[in-house]
C-alpha cells in the first residue's frame, strides 16, 4: 500500500451511475496502490480472501466490514465460513469498478491489519 494518506484515508463515495468504469489501466494503477493480496477476478471485480483463527473471528471482521460499508454505503459480497471471509466488491450501478470500490477494499484491508 502506499503512505498511510492513502486509499483507505479517502471517503467512498458510491457511485450513482453516471460515470464510466475504471478503464483497465486505472484499475490495475490503483490495485497497485491497494496491494494487500486484493485481486480483480474474471468477472471484473475486486476480490480478496481473509483468514481466521475461528468462525467468531471471521464474522467479527465481517461485521467490522458491513458497518463501514453501510456508513459509506457502498456494499460488497460478503463470503462467511469457518476462519474465512472473502469480499468481493465491484458497483452494481456501472457493472465495473469505481474508485469507491478500492477505496472500501482499502478500509477492509485496514480494519484486518488492525491489533485485535
Amino acid at each position: 500500500m502506499t503512505d498511510d494518506c492513502s486509499l483507505a484515508d479517502r471517503e467512498c463515495v458510491p457511485c450513482r451511475g453516471d460515470i464510466p468504469p475504471l478503464s483497465a489501466t486505472e484499475a490495475d494503477a490503483l490495485l497497485t496502490d491497494l496491494g494487500g493480496g486484493w485481486a480483480i477476478n474474471a468477472e471484473g471485480h475486486l476480490e480478496r480472501l481473509f483468514t481466521f483463527k475461528n468462525f467468531a473471528a471471521a464474522m467479527a471482521f465481517a461485521n467490522g466490514v458491513g458497518d463501514e460499508a453501510e456508513l459509506a454505503g457502498h456494499h460488497p459480497d460478503l463470503y462467511v465460513a469457518w476462519g474465512k471471509c472473502r469480499i468481493e466488491i465491484w458497483t452494481h450501478k456501472i457493472s465495473g469498478l469505481a474508485e469507491a470500490d478500492f477505496i472500501l477494499a482499502a478500509k477492509a484491508s485496514r480494519i484486518y491489519d488492525a491489533p485485535a
